[in-house]
C-alpha cells in the first residue's frame, strides 16, 4: 500500500511512520527538509504544507492509496501559523487528494475542535476538519485527548510535575482530561488507514482517548503510580496566579503556558471511549500503566532532572548575582579593599579589581539564567578554581575559617560538574 505521510518528523508522525513501515507500507514522506534514516520503502517528497502548491501536490499524490496528515503546531511562531498549517495547507492537500483519486485521508486533529471551540488553535483545527468533512473523500478526522509518550512535550511536562515532592495543581486540579498512550493512538490510526471497513462513529470524526476521564490531580497521581512512586501531597496554585502567568507566557514563545493553553485546560478534553475500544479491540492503556515497569527508573530519573537541573541553575545564578550586588557596596567597600590588599592587590588597582569582579559576577549570573551551556559551566569553574588558588596562596587561613568560605567552593564546583555532565547540549554545542 502506498501512503503519503505529512508531519513524519513530529512526535506522533514519527511513531506513525515506524508503525506503517512495520506493516509493509511504502511511504512518501512529505516535508520541507529531508527526513533522517529513510529506508528502501520510503521516499522523500519535498513539500511545504504551509505554502501549498496544488500542482506539486498532484505530482506527489500520483499512485497514492491513502494520505495521513499529522502536521500540527500548538503555538504560532515566525513562518508557522495556524491559518497556514491547520487551514489553508490541509484544504489544498484535500483538494489535491480529490483530484488524484486518493481512496482515504486520515487527518490528525484534537478534541475540542468543535462548535464550542474558543481558542485560535481549536478554531483553526476545526476549520481544517470541516474542509475534509465537506470534501468527497473518504476522510476520517482523528481527535485525540492528551497524548502520552516519552518524546512528547506535554508528557515530559506532566512527568516532571508528577515527580515533584508536592504536586502543583492548577486552581483545584479538577480540570478533566482523558490521556491516551501514543502506542494506542498510533495502533488505532494505523487501523483507520489500512482497514477497508474500520468501525467508525457517525460523522467520521473519531475521538481517541484513554479508558476514563481523569482530573489533573488524578492524572498526576496516576503517573506517580506508573513511575513506582508513592502518592504525593498536593498544593493548589491560585487561579489568579495562573491567569497572570498565562498572560506573561503569551510573550514567551517557549513557555508551555499561555492564555489559550490555559483556556483549553480549563475546558477539559474528554470523550466516550467506545471508538477507541472498537478500533483496538480492547480498552486502551490506563495512565497507571503508561510507563513500562522496566523503564520506570529511567523515566523517573529523566523527569526529576527536568526540574532539578533548573533548580541547580537558579541556585548558581543567585550565588553570582548576590555576590556581585554585595561587592558593589552592601559589604563595606573599605573592608573589601583591605581584603584585596592582603591578597596582593595595590591601592591603585583595588577599585578596578573590586568593581570589575562584581560586574563579572553579575554577568555570569545573568548568563546562567539567559543562556546556560557547557562553556558557561566550565568558565565559572575555572574562575572559582582561580579565586581558590589565589586565596590558598595569599590567605590560607580562610581554609580553616569556621564559616568555611573557601570550602564552600567545593559543592559549587560539584554542582557545575553536574550541570556540565547532565544538561543536554545546546544546538550550537553539538
Amino acid at each position: 500500500m502506498e501512503i503519503l505521510l505529512t508531519g513524519a518528523s513530529g512526535f506522533i508522525g514519527s511513531q506513525l511512520r515506524q508503525a506503517l513501515r512495520g506493516h509493509g507500507c511504502r511511504l512518501r514522506l512529505a516535508s520541507r527538509r529531508a527526513p533522517s534514516g529513510t529506508t528502501s520503502s520510503e521516499r522523500w517528497v519535498r513539500m511545504d504544507l504551509g505554502a501549498p502548491d496544488a500542482a506539486a501536490w498532484r505530482d506527489a499524490l500520483a499512485g497514492v492509496d491513502a494520505v495521513v496528515n499529522a502536521v500540527g503546531i500548538i503555538r504560532e511562531r515566525e513562518g508557522q501559523t495556524f491559518e497556514a498549517l491547520h487551514v489553508a495547507g490541509p484544504h489544498a492537500l484535500f483538494e489535491a487528494c480529490t483530484d488524484a483519486g486518493v481512496r482515504r485521508v486520515v487527518h490528525l486533529s484534537a478534541l475540542g475542535a468543535d462548535a464550542h471551540a474558543a481558542t485560535a488553535y481549536h478554531r483553526s483545527k476545526r476549520a481544517g476538519d470541516d474542509a475534509l468533512r465537506a470534501s468527497p473523500l473518504e476522510g476520517l478526522v482523528v481527535q485525540p485527548s492528551l497524548v502520552f509518550g516519552r518524546d512528547g512535550a506535554s508528557a515530559r511536562l506532566f512527568l516532571a510535575f508528577a515527580t515533584l515532592p508536592w504536586l502543583p495543581l492548577p486552581a483545584d486540579g479538577g480540570q478533566r482530561v482523558q490521556p491516551i498512550h501514543v502506542d494506542d493512538l498510533v495502533e488505532a490510526m494505523v487501523r483507520l488507514v489500512l482497514d477497508p471497513a474500520p468501525p467508525l462513529p457517525a460523522g467520521r470524526t473519531v475521538p481517541l482517548v484513554g479508558p476514563r476521564p481523569l482530573t489533573i490531580a488524578e492524572y498526576l497521581q496516576s503517573l506517580r503510580v506508573s513511575l513506582r512512586l508513592p502518592p504525593a501531597r498536593t498544593i493548589a496554585i491560585p487561579r489568579a496566579g495562573l491567569v497572570a502567568a498565562a498572560a506573561v507566557g503569551d510573550a514567551w514563545p517557549s513557555s508551555p503556558l499561555d492564555r489559550d493553553t490555559w483556556s483549553m485546560l480549563e475546558r477539559g478534553s474528554t470523550a466516550p471511549v467506545d471508538a477507541t475500544r472498537a478500533l483496538l479491540g480492547r480498552l486502551p492503556r490506563a495512565a497507571e500503566r503508561f510507563v513500562e515497569p522496566a523503564h520506570a527508573a529511567d523515566v523517573r530519573r529523566d523527569a526529576q532532572l527536568a526540574w532539578l537541573l533548573p533548580v541547580l541553575r537558579g541556585a548558581i545564578a543567585i550565588v553570582w548575582i548576590a555576590t556581585g550586588i554585595v561587592s558593589f557596596g552592601v559589604y563595606p567597600v573599605a573592608d573589601s579593599q583591605a581584603l584585596l590588599a592582603r591578597a596582593g592587590v595595590g591601592p591603585a588597582l583595588a577599585p578596578w579589581a573590586l568593581y570589575g569582579a562584581a560586574l563579572l559576577d553579575l554577568a555570569l549570573g545573568i548568563a546562567t539564567i539567559a543562556r546556560p551551556g557547557r562553556w558557561l559551566w566550565r568558565a565559572q569553574a575555572a574562575l572559582i578554581v582561580g579565586y581558590t588558588a589565589i586565596i590558598t596562596w595569599r590567605l590560607p587561613e580562610y581554609w580553616i575559617h569556621p564559616y568555611g568560605p573557601v570550602l564552600k567552593n567545593l559543592p559549587v564546583l560539584a554542582v557545575l560538574l553536574l550541570l556540565d555532565v547532565l544538561e543536554p547540549p545546546r544546538r550550537s554545542e553539538g
